[in-house]
Protein backbone atom coordinates (compact mmCIF):
# COMPACT_ATOMS: atom_id res chain seq x y z
CA UNK A 1 0.00 0.00 0.00
CA UNK A 2 1.29 3.60 -0.84
CA UNK A 3 1.85 6.32 1.61
CA UNK A 4 -1.02 9.07 0.40
CA UNK A 5 1.86 11.40 1.31
CA UNK A 6 4.43 10.39 -1.12
CA UNK A 7 1.65 9.84 -3.94
CA UNK A 8 2.65 12.12 -7.00
CA UNK A 9 0.05 12.17 -10.30
CA UNK A 10 0.27 13.75 -13.52
CA UNK A 11 -2.12 16.94 -14.25
CA UNK A 12 -3.42 16.87 -17.56
CA UNK A 13 -5.41 19.09 -19.89
CA UNK A 14 -8.48 18.70 -21.34
CA UNK A 15 -6.73 15.79 -23.90
CA UNK A 16 -5.24 14.20 -21.19
CA UNK A 17 -1.58 15.70 -22.16
CA UNK A 18 0.35 16.02 -19.34
CA UNK A 19 0.82 19.94 -18.28
CA UNK A 20 3.02 19.25 -14.74
CA UNK A 21 2.80 16.62 -11.47
CA UNK A 22 1.13 17.80 -8.51
CA UNK A 23 0.90 16.29 -4.88
CA UNK A 24 -2.47 13.91 -4.34
CA UNK A 25 -3.79 15.65 -1.67
CA UNK A 26 -3.25 18.88 -3.88
CA UNK A 27 -4.91 17.38 -7.11
CA UNK A 28 -7.97 16.16 -5.43
CA UNK A 29 -8.61 19.94 -3.55
CA UNK A 30 -7.80 21.98 -6.76
CA UNK A 31 -10.22 19.46 -8.70
CA UNK A 32 -7.14 19.29 -11.29
CA UNK A 33 -7.43 16.69 -13.83
CA UNK A 34 -5.61 13.11 -13.55
CA UNK A 35 -5.44 10.02 -14.77
CA UNK A 36 -7.06 6.63 -13.00
CA UNK A 37 -7.84 2.90 -14.66
CA UNK A 38 -10.24 0.57 -13.08
CA UNK A 39 -10.12 -3.72 -13.71
CA UNK A 40 -12.96 -5.29 -14.27
CA UNK A 41 -12.39 -9.19 -13.43
CA UNK A 42 -14.74 -12.26 -14.94
CA UNK A 43 -14.91 -15.29 -13.80
CA UNK A 44 -16.04 -17.63 -16.75
CA UNK A 45 -19.23 -17.96 -15.88
CA UNK A 46 -19.47 -14.51 -16.52
CA UNK A 47 -19.94 -12.68 -12.62
CA UNK A 48 -17.99 -9.58 -12.04
CA UNK A 49 -15.89 -9.01 -9.12
CA UNK A 50 -17.05 -6.14 -7.13
CA UNK A 51 -15.76 -4.79 -4.04
CA UNK A 52 -16.26 -2.56 -1.20
CA UNK A 53 -14.29 -0.08 -0.12
CA UNK A 54 -12.36 0.58 3.30
CA UNK A 55 -14.04 2.50 5.62
CA UNK A 56 -10.96 4.48 6.08
CA UNK A 57 -10.87 5.46 2.16
CA UNK A 58 -10.67 9.29 1.49
CA UNK A 59 -12.95 9.26 -1.35
CA UNK A 60 -16.27 6.94 -1.49
CA UNK A 61 -15.81 5.10 1.96
CA UNK A 62 -17.84 1.84 2.17
CA UNK A 63 -19.25 1.52 -1.04
CA UNK A 64 -19.28 -1.10 -3.97
CA UNK A 65 -16.97 -0.16 -6.56
CA UNK A 66 -14.74 -2.32 -9.61
CA UNK A 67 -12.68 -5.21 -9.23
CA UNK A 68 -9.99 -3.12 -8.75
CA UNK A 69 -9.11 0.83 -9.47
CA UNK A 70 -6.36 3.58 -8.55
CA UNK A 71 -4.60 6.32 -9.55
CA UNK A 72 -1.96 6.48 -12.25
CA UNK A 73 1.08 7.83 -10.72
CA UNK A 74 3.21 10.47 -12.20
CA UNK A 75 5.52 9.23 -15.34
CA UNK A 76 3.53 5.67 -15.76
CA UNK A 77 1.81 4.05 -18.03
CA UNK A 78 -2.52 3.49 -17.82
CA UNK A 79 -1.51 -0.65 -18.72
CA UNK A 80 1.32 -0.25 -15.82
CA UNK A 81 -0.92 1.30 -12.94
CA UNK A 82 -3.67 -1.11 -14.03
CA UNK A 83 -1.55 -3.95 -13.65
CA UNK A 84 0.13 -2.76 -10.08
CA UNK A 85 -3.26 -2.63 -8.78
CA UNK A 86 -4.58 -5.78 -9.73
CA UNK A 87 -1.76 -6.55 -8.04
CA UNK A 88 -1.77 -4.52 -5.02
CA UNK A 89 -5.53 -5.25 -4.16
CA UNK A 90 -6.38 -8.30 -5.45
CA UNK A 91 -3.19 -10.71 -5.53
CA UNK A 92 -2.98 -11.54 -8.75
CA UNK A 93 -1.72 -10.73 -12.04
CA UNK A 94 -3.42 -11.72 -15.31
CA UNK A 95 -3.52 -10.54 -18.97
CA UNK A 96 -5.37 -7.27 -19.67
CA UNK A 97 -7.52 -5.97 -22.14
CA UNK A 98 -8.37 -2.28 -22.76
CA UNK A 99 -12.03 -1.90 -23.01
CA UNK A 100 -12.53 1.72 -23.24
CA UNK A 101 -11.58 5.60 -22.35
CA UNK A 102 -13.40 7.69 -20.36
CA UNK A 103 -13.30 11.51 -20.37
CA UNK A 104 -12.46 13.37 -16.86
CA UNK A 105 -15.68 14.69 -15.63
CA UNK A 106 -17.01 15.21 -12.08
CA UNK A 107 -18.50 11.46 -12.20
CA UNK A 108 -14.93 10.38 -12.54
CA UNK A 109 -13.60 13.02 -10.07
CA UNK A 110 -11.90 14.67 -12.35
CA UNK A 111 -9.82 11.45 -13.45
CA UNK A 112 -9.16 10.48 -17.24
CA UNK A 113 -9.75 6.41 -16.86
CA UNK A 114 -9.07 3.86 -18.75
CA UNK A 115 -11.28 0.47 -18.37
CA UNK A 116 -9.01 -3.12 -18.43
CA UNK A 117 -10.81 -6.30 -18.04
CA UNK A 118 -9.29 -9.86 -17.35
CA UNK A 119 -10.85 -13.29 -16.90
CA UNK A 120 -9.74 -14.80 -13.57
CA UNK A 121 -11.01 -17.80 -12.34
CA UNK A 122 -7.97 -18.56 -9.45
CA UNK A 123 -7.71 -17.30 -6.63
CA UNK A 124 -7.78 -13.38 -5.03
CA UNK A 125 -6.43 -12.32 -2.04
CA UNK A 126 -7.70 -9.08 -1.02
CA UNK A 127 -5.78 -6.11 0.18
CA UNK A 128 -7.70 -5.88 3.80
CA UNK A 129 -6.44 -1.99 3.97
CA UNK A 130 -8.04 -1.49 0.76
CA UNK A 131 -11.17 -3.39 0.51
CA UNK A 132 -13.87 -4.39 3.02
CA UNK A 133 -15.75 -7.31 1.19
CA UNK A 134 -15.25 -9.05 -1.92
CA UNK A 135 -18.49 -10.29 -4.09
CA UNK A 136 -18.65 -11.96 -7.48
CA UNK A 137 -22.38 -11.44 -9.50
CA UNK A 138 -24.19 -11.50 -12.19
CA UNK A 139 -24.01 -8.27 -14.66
CA UNK A 140 -27.90 -8.73 -14.87
CA UNK A 141 -28.31 -8.79 -11.12
CA UNK A 142 -25.90 -5.81 -10.09
CA UNK A 143 -27.53 -3.87 -12.86
CA UNK A 144 -30.77 -4.23 -11.22
CA UNK A 145 -29.60 -3.78 -7.63
CA UNK A 146 -27.37 -0.26 -9.28
CA UNK A 147 -30.70 0.77 -10.41
CA UNK A 148 -32.47 0.36 -7.32
CA UNK A 149 -30.09 1.58 -4.84
CA UNK A 150 -27.11 3.99 -6.86
CA UNK A 151 -26.00 5.21 -3.28
CA UNK A 152 -24.03 2.07 -2.95
CA UNK A 153 -21.57 2.12 -5.61
CA UNK A 154 -19.51 4.66 -6.40
CA UNK A 155 -19.78 7.47 -9.29
CA UNK A 156 -17.21 6.31 -11.35
CA UNK A 157 -18.57 2.66 -10.77
CA UNK A 158 -21.44 3.34 -12.02
CA UNK A 159 -20.51 5.05 -15.15
CA UNK A 160 -18.18 2.87 -15.70
CA UNK A 161 -20.31 0.03 -15.57
CA UNK A 162 -23.46 1.18 -17.02
CA UNK A 163 -20.96 1.17 -20.74
CA UNK A 164 -19.52 -2.04 -19.86
CA UNK A 165 -22.79 -3.86 -19.21
CA UNK A 166 -24.18 -2.09 -22.99
CA UNK A 167 -21.81 -3.22 -24.65
CA UNK A 168 -22.80 -6.95 -23.79
CA UNK A 169 -26.48 -6.11 -24.51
Amino acid sequence: MTDDTDEWFDVVDERDQVIGQRHRKDVHRLAMRHRAVHVFVRRADGRLLIHKRSASKEEFPGVWTSSASGHVSAGETYTAAAHRELTEELGFTAELQRCHRFHACPATNMEFTELFECRWDGQVSPDAHEIQAIDWLDTQKLADHMCDTPEYYSPAFRLLFGWYNSQST
